[in-house]
């Protein structure tokens, strides 16, 4: 029998979509790109540590592989990731990946920044991190999200939402789920995403809940986000702003 012939159709697809993430370089551009923000060719370099024109061809063939997009403004070109579906197959790969057993190098500023992304940070459009997966557990507590049976808002979860300001009618008209699980990679365990998540997210960040650490993906609980957390979801400030060596291990 010709193996070649009877292969699954969709197998060249997938290798080549496992390739453009098999480059170290090019898989950090996609975890840099779920701050949500469009970045510069230039910017992208700086980041990942690399020459401009080495940087312009991984961008390249991830954009020519569907995993980002392009967008020209005046002068400048600005890649982005291509949509929710794109983040969330990064940021589910991610999870996947085996823990290090020590900081990587890069010394005190690189470790601590690993810290702050496990405190709390957005994951393209919706909050991740310690934060995200402990308003996860609260709200599942509370009798505001189901997981018993997959993700799921109930009437208090969707009530509480519109009461802070969300807008939850537009995942009625879109393909996107009102709320789904997405993995943690840090936690290794399900924060809130989808329609949901995302609105949370906006909320959160509007009402000055938590506010952006420098330009990157992490965000940290304001005072005032702790009280409201607090009183709102009955989160332990000490849960969101203790030290990450204090957190619970994945195999714990």
């Amino acid at each position: 029998m010709d193996t070649h012939h009877a292969a699954d159709p969709a197998a060249p697809g997938l290798a080549a979509l496992a390739g453009l993430l098999a480059d170290e370089t090019r898989a950090a551009v996609c975890l840099a790109l779920l701050d949500r923000r469009a970045w510069t060719g230039a910017e992208l370099a700086r980041a990942c540590g690399v020459a401009p024109s080495t940087m312009s061809e991984h961008l390249a063939r991830l954009v020519d592989g569907g995993l980002l997009t392009r967008e020209r403004q005046g002068r400048h070109a600005y890649v982005r990731l291509a949509g929710p579906d794109a983040a969330r197959l990064v940021e589910d790969l991610a999870a996947r990946v085996a823990a290090p057993a020590r900081p990587a190098p890069g010394g005190l500023h690189a470790h601590s920044a690993g810290r702050a992304l496990a405190r709390g940070r957005t994951c393209y459009d919706h909050l991740a991190g310690r934060l995200g997966v402990a308003v996860t557990d609260a709200m599942t507590v509370r009798g505001m999200l189901r997981q018993d049976t997959g993700f799921a808002l109930t009437d208090d979860g969707v009530a509480w939402l519109t009461d802070l300001g969300a807008d939850l009618a537009r995942s009625a008209s879109s393909r996107r789920p009102l709320a789904r699980s997405c993995l943690d990679w840090t936690e290794r365990r399900p924060h809130l995403a989808g329609t949901a998540g995302a609105e949370l997210c906006r909320l959160v960040l509007d009402r000055g809940w938590a506010a952006r650490i420098g330009t990157g993906r992490a965000v940290k609980v304001t005072p005032l986000g702790a009280r409201e957390l607090a009183s709102r979801l009955g989160i332990p400030a000490a849960e969101l702003t203790a030290a990450e060596e204090t957190r619970r291990s994945p195999s714990a």
